[in-house]
């Protein structure tokens, strides 16, 4: 049986889009709660509860296919 290996170059790229997808949207998040944060203390705090949750869930995922 002939077998046709392919050979992977660098992957720099996608582990850069990884991390990107992993904290990127939990900064934003966090980054939108300060800026609410003089002005609305409610929406602030559930902007914050909403980063630490992506960055729970985006961990677990991400990290799980990055092992």
């Amino acid at each position: 049986m002939n077998t046709l290996l392919i050979e992977v170059g660098n992957l720099d790229g996608l582990v850069l889009l990884i991390a990107a997808i992993m904290f990127g949207p939990s900064i934003i998040l966090a980054i939108i709660g300060f800026l609410l944060l003089k002005r609305n203390k409610k929406a602030a705090k559930v902007f914050f509860i909403l980063a630490v949750v992506y960055v729970l869930v985006s961990l677990g995922i991400c990290g799980s296919m990055m092992a």
